[in-house]
């Protein structure tokens, strides 16, 4: 029976174990995620969360506190400069344990342990863009069919837009073609018109 055993020995002496959760607690400060056994996973979480609690506070008590469980000062440094200042604004909760499937030798369930805040796929900006993506499909739904399309419910109305966008007549086109030539080479222009006079005489 399991009454009262809050913590898994994990197969080892205490010294072997506390070495041993010390130095897992080190990588995974260096590396953000490693790979382990799920047993183990869920021990270093127990180990390192109340570390990482520690470490927001940055006074020479917890510093020492924190030297004294992970024997290794680059660990340390790199918990306050790195991982201190963003994860200062999360109440808990700082690491995550995914299930790996089993390791193929003996069968033994495999886990990830990482922090939460240094993942890169589970990303609040992408989960922003998303909602944006949404509004504004949600927006063009919204869009009423009068301001994408003039009102053309009768035959009648179709026909006014025809005449509306319709060009102008021939003679008037032809009228604008020949002052503004007129206005360019009036030379030619008188030119042309003796000729044109000419050819109906002869006529």
């Amino acid at each position: 029976m399991k009454h009262g055993k809050k913590v898994n020995h994990l197969g080892r002496k205490v010294a072997h174990r506390k070495s041993m959760l010390a130095n897992m607690a080190s990588s995974l400060i260096e590396h953000k995620l490693i790979n382990t056994t799920l047993a183990k996973a869920k021990a270093l979480r127990q180990f390192v969360e109340p570390l990482i609690t520690k470490s927001k506070v940055d006074s020479t008590q917890n510093r020492r506190l924190v030297f004294s469980a992970l024997r290794n000062k680059y660990a340390v440094a790199t918990l306050y400069r790195e991982i201190a200042p963003k994860v200062g604004d999360r109440p808990g909760g700082y690491t995550r344990v995914v299930k790996m499937g089993n390791r193929l030798g003996d069968n033994a369930d495999m886990a990830l342990i990482e922090l939460v805040d240094f993942n890169e796929v589970y990303n609040i900006e992408k989960s922003e863009a998303k909602k944006t993506t949404r509004r504004s499909r949600s927006r063009k739904k919204s869009i009423p069919a009068e301001t994408v399309a003039p009102e053309t419910e009768n035959l009648s109305d179709t026909s006014k837009l025809a005449d509306d966008t319709a060009p102008k007549n021939v003679t008037e086109e032809t009228e604008t073609v020949t002052q503004e030539s007129f206005e360019q080479n009036p030379q030619e222009t008188e030119d042309d018109a003796a000729t044109e006079s000419e050819n109906k005489e002869d006529a």
